[in-house]
């Protein structure tokens, strides 16, 4: 059932469409639903572009993630919708490239300056390094939502067992929040036209993803900031050591060392934003 995305109160339908609506001399004909609770529009979104939904989705307004995780993208049975399911394949193609070209143009510290950083990876066939970091990036992002995933809507979950998270009986919609959530990371297409590659602009998006997780999932699931920032920790930990793991396997170890890959990016970002919220709460507690 939709629900109102400004009080989140449910309703039947989103709006009311008449005669003629086909017609386009005649005009939509498509009148909003005005919420019997709070009197305002229950879902403004639904005349809105895609533009204007991945603006607000950007400066992370929880009234466009609740009209794409409640009204728009939810389906029966829990089945994923077919544009989310593109979306995945365009963010797991995006992050190959991103990690590639990142690793690339990193170099070792008793590596000849300018040689790539890939090792013995370099000397095989273009194909076979393409496989490798698509599988690469394919188990990190698999790692990072099979664990919020297990935590959000197993019956073995912890934070469900100790009270702190009601079950979620949709896993397929937690993993939809999440890709809906992570599609700032498709900024540093930029990367294309302008070099910007610096570490401050990786730190920056990295918190941008971090922070538009956790508002997904604190606004799908109706939980506490802390709990989302939590499940979002536990997510980016699986992906990094997930990522490690096969780094440490293809004799990259010391790739993660040295700058931000993308593999990372998340748990760092969120460890960072994490110290200085403490940092920050204690200098009000001495004030």
């Amino acid at each position: 059932m939709p629900i109102c995305i400004e009080c989140r109160h449910p309703v039947k339908t989103l709006w009311t469409q008449y005669s003629g609506a086909g017609d386009k001399s005649s005009g939509h004909n498509i009148r909003l639903t005005v919420c019997r609770k709070c009197g305002r529009f229950c879902d403004k979104y639904v005349e809105h572009d895609f533009v204007v939904l991945f603006i607000d989705l950007v400066l992370i307004k929880p009234q466009v993630y609740r009209h794409l995780l409640h009204n728009t993208l939810m389906r029966e049975n829990d089945r994923f919708d077919h544009s989310i399911i593109r979306l995945g394949v365009l963010l797991l193609l995006f992050d190959v490239y991103l990690t590639w070209a990142r690793i690339e143009k990193q170099t070792a510290p008793d590596s000849i300056p300018g040689e790539s950083n890939l090792g013995k990876l370099a000397q095989q066939p273009i194909v076979f390094q393409y496989l490798f970091f698509l599988i690469l990036c394919a188990l990190s992002t698999f790692a990072f939502h099979i664990s919020i995933r297990f935590l959000t809507s197993s019956h073995f979950s912890p934070l469900i067992l100790t009270n702190l998270l009601p079950r979620y009986p949709r896993p397929n919609s937690v993993s939809t929040a999440l890709l809906v959530s992570s599609s700032t990371k498709l900024f540093p297409i930029l990367m294309v036209i302008w070099e910007y590659d610096v570490p401050a602009a990786a730190r920056s998006l990295g918190w941008a993803v971090v922070a538009n997780n956790v508002e997904a999932l604190r606004i799908l699931l109706d939980c506490k900031y802390y709990t989302a920032c939590l499940l979002a920790l536990v997510g980016a930990a699986s992906r990094w050591a997930v990522g490690r793991m096969v780094l440490v396997a293809a004799g990259l170890g010391d790739v993660d060392s040295i700058t931000e890959t993308s593999v990372a990016a998340d748990g760092k970002a969120l460890w960072a934003l994490m110290t200085y919220a403490r940092e920050w709460a204690g200098r009000i507690a001495v004030g």
